[in-house]
């Protein structure tokens, strides 16, 4: 499930809320019971290793100049 994070205007502190996608608009309270919340935008973070097992880098995905058109 996502996990959206959100920062209280009145106290300024943040926090973070799970909830399914269909509800990420939602409101949400702060943990002291404010409601003048807002979503923030955050990056994704994807778990797991990088390059699969044995940490070897994937191999080149091809395009111009990438070893895909055969130029490179």
């Amino acid at each position: 499930m996502p996990r959206y994070e959100f920062r209280c205007r009145p106290c300024g502190g943040t926090f973070e809320v799970d909830r399914p996608m269909h509800a990420a608009g939602a409101p949400a309270a702060c943990p002291r019971g404010h409601t003048d919340t807002v979503k923030l935008l955050s990056t994704v973070s994807l778990a797991g290793r990088a390059g699969g097992a044995g940490g070897a880098p994937p191999a080149a995905a091809g395009g111009c100049c990438g070893g895909g058109c055969g130029c490179g």
